[in-house]
């Protein structure tokens, strides 16, 4: 089933030290173009060589490290998933349902001949609509097996009672990444609309409409969603977390929104609950609006989109041609992936803990797990050492910081418990039935939680995928095991390259709990201010700054990054690449000024930064991302983190008049 395209996953970073640790081997550092100077643009200092000879491959948007790294990684799932799907596994086994599932979407010879039967009894059901109350009626079944529309409803910690989970609802209904797709003039936001009411017009034409009738509800479609996106608040405006917290009575919200009928929602949701927090109430008020407001024949043709869409990708070739091409506008992606690739990411969706279980047995190593436990401990050693010589911060507030800096509990590599996921019914040549049956469970599993005490065992990204993350409600960080390879980790490697890799990232996310985000959370993950007054106003005025320079960077033409919005991942990087340089001059190698490859230890360090961000992508994702992503694209993620560490300075004699050089007073130095 179509996921979002634009939900980035999870958040990068990573290090540690250990004098006591076995000797570890070096490796040469390849590939620096020393024709340009370290203090111009270390990236490319680093990366120039590579990055001018890396070919792009055709069915992805970009190559190198950090998210396009989930791209070889898919090849090794869809190994294990061939092997699987051919053997005899016993009926309800792990094996049984993941082999299977990867086997029903590899049949499209069966998938190809259905065309799109599978959805007519959804587009029948829509056909009976009478009425406004019909419709949400048939929004909230939908609702139940992930085919999503205007209501997005979610079960979660309670932001001022993080240990327990209640009923959440967000902003929805659109089909653009985000409102201000609707509202811009510029040649390339245009030619995006235009994409997609051309895909839209596609889908209508796929299930029968001809193609005047097509175009014209491509319009009606675009016309209430561009109604709806006029009430979104904006990226940066997400980022506000006690604006984005209303938790109200449920019977309050059904008087103010009746058109809705939140309290016939939530019953046929099965969310017994007399509460729930509304993200962004606007939205819902904007669509008790136009519920009454566009006809009802209007909204029928906004449904019928929305859930051909929806199951676009696991329908016959014309509908997946169809859901590329738009893909292609917006990510310049050239040619679609291999069937195999698709299918390995469908089961990792779908069933991802059990397709974990597999990976983790074949390829995660239990002696990576204990160094990167000690890693882990040594960066948070070196982060309290920081956090006791701020300058800038009373010592009352130091006091708790490092009290909730001790606090943060750490997950590697998979999770303690698996998930069970008895209750999936696989079949092995009903792809879409298959489908339905995982979302069905996934819905199942989330409603489940309502009410009921926060399990902090549970993750919230597959073992598998390249990616770490900081969680504020449950004040924890997580590193997958698909992260722990190179060249973020490799445990064979000297502790430079380590603590410059995975000990940049470690420290990143310990220091996403100190964010402009994560700070306003306690020990205990609830949002409750544990600061004085005067330490956040401090606080605020050097995250301005870290808003500041990154507004001055420009990425494409005009384009430049956002600072606001990604005003978090700033922080956490600037912080990241200090904590992480901290904890390996408490090594034996970070003491040490012995050469490897013609590069001091300290050099060595910052080449590996540069390393684990090594990225190259198209233009139209690089677009993309400026527009989604909360990361700085990844040039940025290294020329200005190193931009504002005097040790870069020293390491690679950075000097007044390098493009680069940041005079002493002007460099941020928040953690």
């Amino acid at each position: 089933m179509k996921r979002s395209l634009f939900l980035f996953a999870a958040l990068l970073a990573l290090a540690a030290c250990n004098n006591n640790a076995p000797e570890k081997s070096t490796a040469d550092i390849q590939g620096i173009d020393s024709s340009i100077k370290p203090g111009d643009n270390f990236f490319m200092y680093v990366n120039h060589k590579w990055y001018d000879t890396a070919q792009i491959p055709p069915s992805q948007a970009g190559v190198g490290a950090y998210m396009f790294m989930n791209y070889p990684q898919r090849l090794r799932l869809q190994g294990i998933l061939d092997s699987v799907s051919k053997a005899n596994n016993p009926a309800g086994s792990i094996e049984q349902k993941i082999g299977d599932f990867f086997a029903s979407g590899m049949d499209t010879a069966t998938i190809n001949q259905l065309g799109y039967d599978p959805i007519k009894p959804l587009l029948a059901s829509i056909d009976s609509i009478r009425d406004v109350a019909s419709l949400i009626k048939f929004v909230v079944a939908q609702s139940k097996t992930y085919n999503g529309s205007i209501i997005a409803f979610n079960v979660g910690p309670d932001n001022k009672n993080s240990n327990l989970n209640i009923a959440h609802a967000y902003q929805a209904g659109i089909g653009l990444p985000e409102r201000d797709y609707y509202f811009k003039t510029d040649a390339p936001s245009i030619a995006i609309q235009q994409a997609y009411k051309k895909y839209l017009a596609t889908l209508f034409q796929l299930t029968g409409s001809d193609s005047s009738t097509a175009k014209k509800d491509a319009e009606i479609v675009y016309s209430i969603e561009k109604q709806l996106a006029s009430s979104h608040k904006t990226n940066i405006e997400l980022r506000d977390v006690n604006a984005n917290y209303n938790k109200m009575p449920v019977a309050a919200l059904a008087k103010r929104q009746p058109n809705i009928g939140w309290t016939e929602v939530l019953n046929g949701l099965g969310a017994k609950t007399d509460s729930i927090d509304v993200g962004q109430p606007a939205y819902y008020d904007k669509l008790n609006s136009v519920l009454k407001s566009a006809p009802i024949s209007d909204w029928k043709i906004y449904l019928k989109a929305f859930s051909i869409n929806n199951y676009s990708d696991v329908l016959s070739k014309p509908f997946t041609d169809a859901s590329f091409e738009f893909n292609k506008a917006l990510s310049g992606q050239a040619v679609q992936k291999t069937r195999g690739e698709i299918m390995a990411s469908a089961v990792d969706q779908s069933l991802g803990e059990a397709l974990g279980q597999l990976y983790v047995k074949k390829y995660f190593s239990e002696d990576a797990k204990k160094r990167m436990l000690d890693l882990v401990n040594n960066l948070q050693q070196a982060f309290a050492a920081r956090i006791a010589k701020l300058d800038w911060m009373s010592d009352s507030t130091k006091q708790k910081a490092k009290e909730k800096l001790f606090a943060i509990t750490k997950k590697i590599g998979y999770p303690d418990k698996w998930r069970d996921y008895g209750n999936v019914t696989i079949v092995r040549n009903k792809y879409f039935e298959n489908t339905v049956s995982a979302a069905s469970n996934n819905f199942q599993f989330n409603l489940a939680k309502l009410n009921k005490p926060v399990d902090r065992s549970e993750w919230f990204t597959t073992p598998s995928t390249v990616t770490a993350y900081y969680n504020p409600s449950a004040n924890e960080i997580v590193f997958p095991a698909g992260i722990l390879q190179s060249p973020y980790f490799d445990d064979n490697a000297d502790d430079a390259l380590n603590y410059g890799g995975i000990g940049m990232v470690i420290g990143h996310e310990m220091t996403h709990a100190f964010d402009d985000q994560g700070a306003q959370y306690d020990k205990e993950g609830n949002v409750k201010n544990w600061w004085t007054k005067d330490d956040y106003e401090k606080f605020k005025a050097k995250t301005q700054q870290v808003i500041d320079l990154y507004n001055s960077f420009t990425v494409l033409d005009t384009v430049h990054v956002k600072g606001a919005m990604t005003v978090g991942e700033n922080t956490a990087d600037i912080g990241g690449v200090s904590i992480a340089y901290d904890a390996f001059k408490m090594t034996k190698e970070g003491h040490d000024s012995t050469k490897v490859g013609d590069y001091t230890p300290d050099q060595r360090f910052f080449i590996s930064v540069a390393k684990i961000w090594r990225v190259k992508m198209k233009d139209e994702f690089l677009r993309l991302w400026i527009n989604n992503n909360p990361h700085s694209p990844p040039m940025w993620r290294v020329n200005s983190p190193l931009m504002n560490n005097p040790h870069f300075y020293d390491a690679f004699n950075v000097q007044q008049g390098d493009k680069l050089y940041l005079p002493e007073d002007k460099r941020i130095h928040i953690w």
